[in-house]
Protein backbone atom coordinates (compact mmCIF):
# COMPACT_ATOMS: atom_id res chain seq x y z
CA UNK A 1 0.00 0.00 0.00
CA UNK A 2 1.02 3.62 -0.52
CA UNK A 3 1.84 5.94 2.39
CA UNK A 4 -1.57 7.52 1.98
CA UNK A 5 -3.41 4.19 1.94
CA UNK A 6 -1.51 2.96 4.99
CA UNK A 7 -2.31 6.10 6.98
CA UNK A 8 -6.00 5.97 6.05
CA UNK A 9 -6.27 2.26 6.84
CA UNK A 10 -4.76 2.83 10.28
CA UNK A 11 -7.12 5.71 10.97
CA UNK A 12 -10.10 3.62 9.87
CA UNK A 13 -9.02 0.79 12.14
CA UNK A 14 -8.55 2.86 15.29
CA UNK A 15 -10.92 5.84 15.08
CA UNK A 16 -14.70 6.05 15.27
CA UNK A 17 -16.25 6.47 11.84
CA UNK A 18 -18.08 9.70 12.63
CA UNK A 19 -16.50 11.40 9.62
CA UNK A 20 -15.98 10.40 6.00
CA UNK A 21 -12.94 12.43 4.94
CA UNK A 22 -11.71 12.71 1.39
CA UNK A 23 -8.83 10.23 0.86
CA UNK A 24 -6.01 12.75 1.26
CA UNK A 25 -3.57 12.81 4.19
CA UNK A 26 -2.23 16.31 4.82
CA UNK A 27 1.29 16.66 6.23
CA UNK A 28 1.90 20.42 6.01
CA UNK A 29 0.21 23.59 4.87
CA UNK A 30 0.89 27.26 4.19
CA UNK A 31 -1.47 30.01 3.11
CA UNK A 32 -4.10 28.48 0.85
CA UNK A 33 -2.09 25.36 0.01
CA UNK A 34 -1.74 21.97 1.69
CA UNK A 35 0.80 19.24 1.00
CA UNK A 36 0.08 15.56 1.58
CA UNK A 37 2.33 12.81 2.92
CA UNK A 38 3.52 11.99 -0.60
CA UNK A 39 4.45 15.55 -1.50
CA UNK A 40 1.40 16.45 -3.60
CA UNK A 41 0.09 20.02 -3.24
CA UNK A 42 -3.60 20.86 -3.02
CA UNK A 43 -5.44 24.17 -3.11
CA UNK A 44 -7.62 24.46 -0.02
CA UNK A 45 -11.03 25.86 -0.95
CA UNK A 46 -12.66 24.90 2.35
CA UNK A 47 -10.48 26.63 4.97
CA UNK A 48 -11.62 24.38 7.79
CA UNK A 49 -15.24 25.53 7.45
CA UNK A 50 -13.99 29.12 7.94
CA UNK A 51 -11.70 28.30 10.89
CA UNK A 52 -8.73 29.12 8.62
CA UNK A 53 -9.88 32.51 7.36
CA UNK A 54 -6.33 33.82 7.73
CA UNK A 55 -4.72 30.87 6.02
CA UNK A 56 -2.59 27.97 7.15
CA UNK A 57 0.43 28.82 9.25
CA UNK A 58 -0.23 32.56 9.34
CA UNK A 59 3.01 33.96 10.70
CA UNK A 60 1.42 36.63 12.89
CA UNK A 61 -0.77 34.04 14.58
CA UNK A 62 1.96 31.42 14.89
CA UNK A 63 4.36 33.94 16.42
CA UNK A 64 1.69 35.10 18.89
CA UNK A 65 1.12 31.49 19.91
CA UNK A 66 4.84 30.75 20.22
CA UNK A 67 5.43 33.79 22.40
CA UNK A 68 2.61 32.81 24.73
CA UNK A 69 3.73 29.17 24.88
CA UNK A 70 6.92 30.33 26.58
CA UNK A 71 4.97 32.24 29.25
CA UNK A 72 1.80 30.47 30.44
CA UNK A 73 -0.84 28.46 28.59
CA UNK A 74 -3.48 27.67 31.21
CA UNK A 75 -4.50 28.95 34.62
CA UNK A 76 -8.17 27.86 34.60
CA UNK A 77 -10.66 30.54 35.57
CA UNK A 78 -9.80 29.93 39.21
CA UNK A 79 -7.23 32.72 38.77
CA UNK A 80 -6.84 35.83 36.67
CA UNK A 81 -4.17 35.98 33.97
CA UNK A 82 -2.62 38.94 32.22
CA UNK A 83 -4.16 38.41 28.76
CA UNK A 84 -7.77 37.98 29.78
CA UNK A 85 -8.85 41.57 30.38
CA UNK A 86 -7.52 42.77 27.03
CA UNK A 87 -9.06 39.79 25.26
CA UNK A 88 -12.52 40.58 26.62
CA UNK A 89 -12.15 44.32 26.05
CA UNK A 90 -10.97 44.06 22.44
CA UNK A 91 -13.51 41.40 21.47
CA UNK A 92 -16.36 43.39 23.00
CA UNK A 93 -15.17 46.44 21.07
CA UNK A 94 -15.00 44.50 17.81
CA UNK A 95 -18.63 43.47 18.30
CA UNK A 96 -19.80 46.86 19.64
CA UNK A 97 -20.94 44.99 22.73
CA UNK A 98 -20.09 45.16 26.43
CA UNK A 99 -19.33 41.70 27.79
CA UNK A 100 -17.70 38.45 26.68
CA UNK A 101 -18.13 34.90 27.93
CA UNK A 102 -15.35 32.76 26.42
CA UNK A 103 -15.64 29.06 25.66
CA UNK A 104 -13.73 26.70 23.35
CA UNK A 105 -15.86 25.26 20.57
CA UNK A 106 -18.72 26.63 18.55
CA UNK A 107 -21.14 24.12 20.02
CA UNK A 108 -20.17 25.27 23.52
CA UNK A 109 -20.92 28.85 22.52
CA UNK A 110 -24.36 27.80 21.28
CA UNK A 111 -25.04 25.83 24.48
CA UNK A 112 -23.94 28.88 26.49
CA UNK A 113 -26.29 31.08 24.47
CA UNK A 114 -29.21 28.73 25.18
CA UNK A 115 -28.48 28.82 28.90
CA UNK A 116 -28.04 32.59 28.83
CA UNK A 117 -31.30 33.19 27.00
CA UNK A 118 -33.25 30.96 29.36
CA UNK A 119 -31.74 32.54 32.47
CA UNK A 120 -32.39 36.01 31.05
CA UNK A 121 -35.95 34.99 30.29
CA UNK A 122 -36.59 33.88 33.86
CA UNK A 123 -34.71 36.60 35.72
CA UNK A 124 -35.29 39.61 33.47
CA UNK A 125 -38.32 39.00 31.23
CA UNK A 126 -40.29 37.17 33.89
CA UNK A 127 -41.12 33.97 32.02
CA UNK A 128 -42.51 31.28 34.36
CA UNK A 129 -39.90 28.74 35.44
CA UNK A 130 -39.44 25.91 32.96
CA UNK A 131 -41.54 27.58 30.24
CA UNK A 132 -38.89 29.41 28.18
CA UNK A 133 -39.01 28.85 24.42
CA UNK A 134 -36.32 29.54 21.83
CA UNK A 135 -37.22 29.80 18.14
CA UNK A 136 -34.80 28.39 15.57
CA UNK A 137 -34.87 27.89 11.79
CA UNK A 138 -35.25 24.69 9.82
CA UNK A 139 -32.10 23.37 8.12
CA UNK A 140 -29.98 25.00 10.81
CA UNK A 141 -26.59 23.78 11.91
CA UNK A 142 -25.50 24.99 15.34
CA UNK A 143 -23.40 22.06 16.53
CA UNK A 144 -23.69 18.45 17.63
CA UNK A 145 -24.39 18.39 21.35
CA UNK A 146 -27.51 16.63 22.60
CA UNK A 147 -29.37 19.90 23.15
CA UNK A 148 -28.33 21.40 19.82
CA UNK A 149 -29.29 18.38 17.72
CA UNK A 150 -32.65 18.38 19.52
CA UNK A 151 -33.64 21.36 17.32
CA UNK A 152 -31.97 20.11 14.14
CA UNK A 153 -34.05 19.06 11.13
CA UNK A 154 -31.20 17.04 9.63
CA UNK A 155 -31.88 13.30 10.14
CA UNK A 156 -28.17 12.46 10.06
CA UNK A 157 -27.46 14.85 12.91
CA UNK A 158 -30.54 13.94 14.93
CA UNK A 159 -31.48 10.29 14.47
CA UNK A 160 -30.98 7.81 17.35
CA UNK A 161 -29.99 10.42 19.95
CA UNK A 162 -33.30 10.89 21.74
CA UNK A 163 -34.88 11.65 24.10
CA UNK A 164 -34.50 15.23 22.91
CA UNK A 165 -34.26 18.46 24.84
CA UNK A 166 -37.56 20.37 24.84
CA UNK A 167 -38.03 24.14 24.68
CA UNK A 168 -37.46 24.87 20.98
CA UNK A 169 -39.78 25.89 18.17
CA UNK A 170 -38.65 25.33 14.57
CA UNK A 171 -39.88 27.64 11.80
CA UNK A 172 -38.93 27.86 8.11
CA UNK A 173 -35.77 29.86 7.44
CA UNK A 174 -36.52 33.20 5.83
CA UNK A 175 -40.22 33.21 6.75
CA UNK A 176 -41.08 36.24 8.90
CA UNK A 177 -44.77 35.38 9.05
CA UNK A 178 -44.02 31.95 10.53
CA UNK A 179 -41.62 33.52 13.02
CA UNK A 180 -44.23 36.06 14.12
CA UNK A 181 -46.87 33.38 14.56
CA UNK A 182 -44.53 31.18 16.61
CA UNK A 183 -43.79 33.89 19.16
CA UNK A 184 -45.53 33.80 22.53
CA UNK A 185 -45.05 35.53 25.87
CA UNK A 186 -42.69 32.70 26.80
CA UNK A 187 -40.37 33.20 23.82
CA UNK A 188 -36.99 34.31 25.13
CA UNK A 189 -34.83 34.21 21.99
CA UNK A 190 -34.59 33.71 18.25
CA UNK A 191 -31.40 31.86 17.28
CA UNK A 192 -30.36 32.13 13.63
CA UNK A 193 -27.42 31.82 11.28
CA UNK A 194 -27.36 35.00 9.13
CA UNK A 195 -26.28 32.66 6.32
CA UNK A 196 -26.89 28.94 6.72
CA UNK A 197 -23.57 27.26 5.94
CA UNK A 198 -24.17 23.54 6.33
CA UNK A 199 -27.50 23.86 4.53
CA UNK A 200 -25.63 24.91 1.39
CA UNK A 201 -24.66 28.56 2.05
CA UNK A 202 -28.26 29.78 2.04
CA UNK A 203 -28.67 33.56 2.06
CA UNK A 204 -32.07 34.65 3.41
CA UNK A 205 -34.39 36.93 1.42
CA UNK A 206 -33.61 40.65 1.50
CA UNK A 207 -35.31 42.28 4.46
CA UNK A 208 -35.63 39.07 6.47
CA UNK A 209 -32.90 39.78 9.00
CA UNK A 210 -33.97 43.41 9.58
CA UNK A 211 -37.50 42.05 10.01
CA UNK A 212 -36.27 39.57 12.62
CA UNK A 213 -34.52 42.39 14.45
CA UNK A 214 -37.64 44.57 14.45
CA UNK A 215 -39.90 41.74 15.55
CA UNK A 216 -37.64 40.58 18.39
CA UNK A 217 -37.26 44.14 19.66
CA UNK A 218 -41.04 44.63 19.63
CA UNK A 219 -41.66 41.39 21.55
CA UNK A 220 -38.78 41.78 24.04
CA UNK A 221 -37.04 38.71 22.66
CA UNK A 222 -33.28 38.25 22.26
CA UNK A 223 -31.91 38.03 18.71
CA UNK A 224 -28.96 35.62 18.82
CA UNK A 225 -26.75 35.60 15.72
CA UNK A 226 -24.69 32.46 15.18
CA UNK A 227 -21.78 33.95 13.22
CA UNK A 228 -19.45 31.05 13.94
CA UNK A 229 -19.00 30.34 10.22
CA UNK A 230 -20.22 33.59 8.65
CA UNK A 231 -18.38 36.02 10.92
CA UNK A 232 -14.89 37.48 11.14
CA UNK A 233 -14.40 38.53 7.53
CA UNK A 234 -15.79 35.60 5.57
CA UNK A 235 -18.57 37.52 3.79
CA UNK A 236 -16.67 40.74 3.13
CA UNK A 237 -17.72 42.37 6.40
CA UNK A 238 -16.65 41.61 9.95
CA UNK A 239 -20.10 40.10 10.51
CA UNK A 240 -22.60 38.87 7.94
CA UNK A 241 -25.37 40.84 9.64
CA UNK A 242 -23.63 44.06 8.67
CA UNK A 243 -24.74 43.56 5.07
CA UNK A 244 -28.30 44.14 6.29
CA UNK A 245 -27.43 46.89 8.79
CA UNK A 246 -28.54 44.68 11.68
CA UNK A 247 -27.13 44.51 15.21
CA UNK A 248 -28.20 41.48 17.27
CA UNK A 249 -28.47 41.18 21.03
CA UNK A 250 -25.82 38.48 21.05
CA UNK A 251 -23.06 37.23 18.76
CA UNK A 252 -21.84 33.64 18.83
CA UNK A 253 -18.28 33.38 17.53
CA UNK A 254 -15.83 30.56 17.00
CA UNK A 255 -13.76 28.90 14.26
CA UNK A 256 -11.74 31.83 12.82
CA UNK A 257 -11.62 33.41 16.29
CA UNK A 258 -8.80 30.97 17.08
CA UNK A 259 -7.06 31.62 13.76
CA UNK A 260 -6.94 27.91 12.93
CA UNK A 261 -4.35 27.57 15.71
CA UNK A 262 -6.39 26.89 18.86
CA UNK A 263 -10.11 26.29 19.51
CA UNK A 264 -11.70 29.51 20.77
CA UNK A 265 -15.35 30.51 20.95
CA UNK A 266 -17.27 33.24 22.68
CA UNK A 267 -20.67 34.64 23.49
CA UNK A 268 -20.61 38.43 23.17
CA UNK A 269 -23.52 40.53 24.39
CA UNK A 270 -24.62 43.38 26.64
CA UNK A 271 -24.10 43.66 30.37
CA UNK A 272 -27.87 43.35 30.84
CA UNK A 273 -27.86 39.93 29.16
CA UNK A 274 -24.58 38.33 30.24
CA UNK A 275 -24.94 39.98 33.63
CA UNK A 276 -27.48 37.30 34.58
CA UNK A 277 -24.65 34.92 35.47
CA UNK A 278 -23.27 34.69 38.98
CA UNK A 279 -20.04 32.93 40.00
CA UNK A 280 -20.33 29.15 39.76
CA UNK A 281 -23.37 29.06 37.47
CA UNK A 282 -21.48 28.41 34.22
CA UNK A 283 -17.88 27.96 33.16
CA UNK A 284 -15.12 26.17 31.28
CA UNK A 285 -11.66 25.14 32.47
CA UNK A 286 -10.04 26.07 29.15
CA UNK A 287 -12.38 28.91 28.17
CA UNK A 288 -10.42 32.15 27.91
CA UNK A 289 -7.06 30.47 28.55
CA UNK A 290 -3.89 32.57 28.03
CA UNK A 291 -2.87 30.82 24.79
CA UNK A 292 -6.33 31.27 23.30
CA UNK A 293 -6.42 34.91 24.36
CA UNK A 294 -3.01 35.63 22.82
CA UNK A 295 -4.01 34.19 19.44
CA UNK A 296 -7.43 35.81 19.46
CA UNK A 297 -5.97 39.21 20.28
CA UNK A 298 -3.87 38.93 17.13
CA UNK A 299 -6.93 37.87 15.13
CA UNK A 300 -8.79 40.93 16.37
CA UNK A 301 -5.84 43.20 15.53
CA UNK A 302 -5.81 41.80 11.99
CA UNK A 303 -9.54 42.33 11.57
CA UNK A 304 -9.37 45.90 12.85
CA UNK A 305 -7.37 46.93 9.77
CA UNK A 306 -10.28 45.98 7.51
CA UNK A 307 -7.93 44.51 4.91
CA UNK A 308 -9.25 40.97 5.22
CA UNK A 309 -12.86 42.07 4.96
CA UNK A 310 -12.00 44.16 1.89
CA UNK A 311 -10.14 41.28 0.32
CA UNK A 312 -13.04 38.90 0.92
CA UNK A 313 -15.42 41.41 -0.65
CA UNK A 314 -13.31 42.00 -3.76
CA UNK A 315 -12.32 38.39 -4.37
CA UNK A 316 -15.82 37.32 -3.43
CA UNK A 317 -17.30 39.48 -6.19
CA UNK A 318 -14.88 37.84 -8.61
CA UNK A 319 -15.71 34.36 -7.31
CA UNK A 320 -19.44 34.85 -7.70
CA UNK A 321 -19.10 36.37 -11.18
CA UNK A 322 -17.08 33.38 -12.34
CA UNK A 323 -19.38 30.84 -10.71
CA UNK A 324 -22.40 32.64 -12.15
CA UNK A 325 -21.04 32.03 -15.63
CA UNK A 326 -21.31 28.29 -14.96
CA UNK A 327 -25.07 28.43 -14.49
CA UNK A 328 -27.38 28.03 -17.44
CA UNK A 329 -25.19 25.52 -19.23
CA UNK A 330 -26.62 22.46 -17.56
CA UNK A 331 -23.73 21.70 -15.22
CA UNK A 332 -24.52 24.11 -12.38
CA UNK A 333 -28.11 24.64 -11.29
CA UNK A 334 -27.59 27.47 -8.79
CA UNK A 335 -24.94 29.45 -6.95
CA UNK A 336 -25.50 31.15 -3.59
CA UNK A 337 -23.40 32.96 -1.06
CA UNK A 338 -21.69 36.18 -0.10
CA UNK A 339 -18.05 37.21 -0.06
CA UNK A 340 -15.58 34.34 -0.27
CA UNK A 341 -18.29 31.82 0.50
CA UNK A 342 -20.39 29.95 -2.05
CA UNK A 343 -22.72 27.01 -2.29
CA UNK A 344 -22.76 25.47 -5.76
CA UNK A 345 -25.59 23.14 -6.74
CA UNK A 346 -24.24 20.66 -9.30
CA UNK A 347 -26.66 19.07 -11.75
CA UNK A 348 -27.38 15.62 -10.25
CA UNK A 349 -26.71 13.98 -13.62
CA UNK A 350 -23.04 14.94 -13.24
CA UNK A 351 -22.69 13.27 -9.85
CA UNK A 352 -23.20 13.79 -6.15
CA UNK A 353 -21.40 16.49 -4.25
CA UNK A 354 -19.12 13.84 -2.84
CA UNK A 355 -18.25 12.54 -6.31
CA UNK A 356 -17.52 16.06 -7.58
CA UNK A 357 -15.33 16.68 -4.52
CA UNK A 358 -13.39 13.49 -5.22
CA UNK A 359 -12.87 14.47 -8.87
CA UNK A 360 -11.64 17.89 -7.80
CA UNK A 361 -9.25 16.22 -5.35
CA UNK A 362 -7.68 14.37 -8.28
CA UNK A 363 -7.18 17.82 -9.84
CA UNK A 364 -5.49 18.97 -6.59
CA UNK A 365 -8.38 21.12 -5.37
CA UNK A 366 -10.10 20.42 -2.04
CA UNK A 367 -13.75 21.31 -1.39
CA UNK A 368 -16.50 19.65 0.66
CA UNK A 369 -19.95 18.46 -0.26
CA UNK A 370 -23.22 18.93 1.59
CA UNK A 371 -26.81 17.86 1.00
CA UNK A 372 -26.70 15.77 -2.14
CA UNK A 373 -25.16 17.54 -5.12
CA UNK A 374 -24.03 20.77 -3.43
CA UNK A 375 -20.38 21.68 -2.90
CA UNK A 376 -19.13 24.49 -0.68
CA UNK A 377 -16.34 26.87 -1.65
CA UNK A 378 -14.76 28.91 1.14
CA UNK A 379 -11.04 29.54 0.57
CA UNK A 380 -8.79 31.24 3.09
CA UNK A 381 -9.17 35.01 2.81
CA UNK A 382 -5.46 35.25 2.01
CA UNK A 383 -5.80 33.30 -1.24
CA UNK A 384 -4.30 34.98 -4.30
CA UNK A 385 -6.52 35.79 -7.27
CA UNK A 386 -4.32 33.67 -9.53
CA UNK A 387 -4.69 30.68 -7.22
CA UNK A 388 -8.43 31.19 -6.98
CA UNK A 389 -8.69 31.31 -10.77
CA UNK A 390 -6.58 28.17 -11.02
CA UNK A 391 -9.01 26.39 -8.71
CA UNK A 392 -12.00 27.63 -10.70
CA UNK A 393 -10.36 26.39 -13.89
CA UNK A 394 -10.11 22.94 -12.31
CA UNK A 395 -13.80 23.10 -11.39
CA UNK A 396 -14.70 23.97 -14.98
CA UNK A 397 -12.60 21.05 -16.21
CA UNK A 398 -14.31 18.61 -13.85
CA UNK A 399 -17.77 19.83 -14.80
CA UNK A 400 -17.06 19.60 -18.52
CA UNK A 401 -15.39 16.18 -18.41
Amino acid sequence: MSITETAIASAEAHSAHNYHPLPVVVASAEGAWMTDVEGRRYLDLLAGYSALNFGHGNRRLIEAAKAQLDRVTLTSRAFHHDRFAEFCTRLAELCSMEMVLPMNTGAEAVETAVKTARKWGYRVKGVPDGMAKIIVASDNFHGRTTTVISFSTDPEARADYGPYTPGFEIVPYGDLTALREAMTENTVAVLLEPIQGEAGVLVPPAGYLPGVRELTRERNVLFIADEIQSGLGRTGRTFALEHEGVEPDMYLLGKALGGGVVPVSAVVSSADVLGVFRPGEHGSTFGGNPLACAVTLEVIAMLRTGEYQERAAELGDHLHRELGLLTGGGAVEAVRGRGLWAGVDIAPALGTGREISERLMVERVLVKDTHGSTIRIAPPLVIGKEDLDWGLDRLRAVLSA
